[in-house]
């Protein structure tokens, strides 16, 4: 069962990547309220999270559903509401532990261990339900103006206290003098692009041993380990662009990486499980900053 769930969803980033779409790029379009960005969310207005978040933009893009809400059949029965006949659902995942108690035969003592599962089941969309509470059929919400949303991330790459240049003519991360190295801001065509860039780059500085000591093996440019961090700094961005309200931007050198993530996810179906959790890892870290710094204002 887990090895399907694996591999069903790896298929599908895999099909989208084969007709050069990046699922976490697609949901900008449609999947917010009002226009605004938004992480897909539980019933109870809670975010998804890690590998959830790109299957839901995904079926969002595909299926043109503008509300960010999710809810299992029975979760829309319990409120009220009723799924219209015909629709289908999306398969999310639930990662969990269960809890074992095992005995020494030999001392008789005992003791507990974890054991990982995974299990999945299917939403729909608050588009596909019928006779919903008010509250989730939100108006339109007002945008914040591009100043307000602008000056928010400043704040929130200032939170983090990463070393960045503005300088130069390339965009990367320095682990050896752990420097994030940027062109200036007027070198690109919108803020949306600078931010969205500076964002990558960021989460590949939370991979530092002082931080979170993230490798995934990698030894040279262009191998499989540089390509598994790459996606992971593609997917971060895209989760922390969600959460600072940023229309990402496509690289220019997205073609190249899409290549390099396709050989690595053929390769290992759970490739895009990891990449999603070390990428919500990564910004859950960069959000941990920014609380740390408002509480010691």
């Amino acid at each position: 069962m887990k090895k399907e769930l694996y591999q069903a969803v790896t298929d599908t980033i895999i099909k989208d990547l084969e007709f050069g779409i990046r699922t976490w790029m697609q949901p900008w379009i449609v999947g917010g309220e009002g226009g605004q960005l938004n992480r897909p969310l539980r019933a109870n207005g809670e975010a998804y999270r890690g590998i959830n978040v790109l299957v839901l933009w995904g079926a969002a893009a595909e299926n043109g559903f503008s509300s960010p809400t999710w809810m299992s059949f029975k979760q829309a029965q319990d409120i009220g509401g009723n799924v219209r006949k015909g629709e289908r659902g999306t398969l999310v995942v639930y990662a969990g532990t269960l809890t074992r108690t095992k005995m020494n035969e030999q001392t008789g003592e005992e003791s507990e261990r974890g054991i990982p599962f995974l299990k999945s089941y299917s939403v729909f969309n608050a588009d596909q339900i019928e006779g919903l509470p008010a509250k989730y059929i939100k108006p339109p919400v007002a945008m914040l103006n591009p100043a307000q949303r602008i000056e928010q991330v400043d704040k929130f790459i200032a939170a983090a206290g990463a070393e960045v240049r503005n300088d130069g003519a390339m965009a990367f991360y320095s682990p050896e003098r752990d420097l994030v190295q940027m062109p200036a801001f007027d070198a690109f065509r919108e803020p949306e692009g600078y931010y969205a860039t500076l964002l990558h780059e960021l989460t590949h500085w939370t991979r530092h041993k002082s931080r979170l000591d993230r490798s995934f093996g990698r030894e040279r440019w262009g191998d499989e380990g540089y390509a598994a961090e790459e996606l992971v700094a593609e997917l971060g961005a895209a989760f922390l662009c969600a959460d600072l309200q940023i229309a990402p931007t496509v690289r220019k050198d997205h073609a190249a990486y899409i290549g390099s993530w396709l050989k690595v996810l053929k390769d290992d179906k759970r490739a895009i499980f990891t990449a999603a959790s070390y990428a919500q890892k990564a910004a859950d870290y960069l959000h941990g900053l920014q609380q740390t710094k408002e509480a010691t204002a």
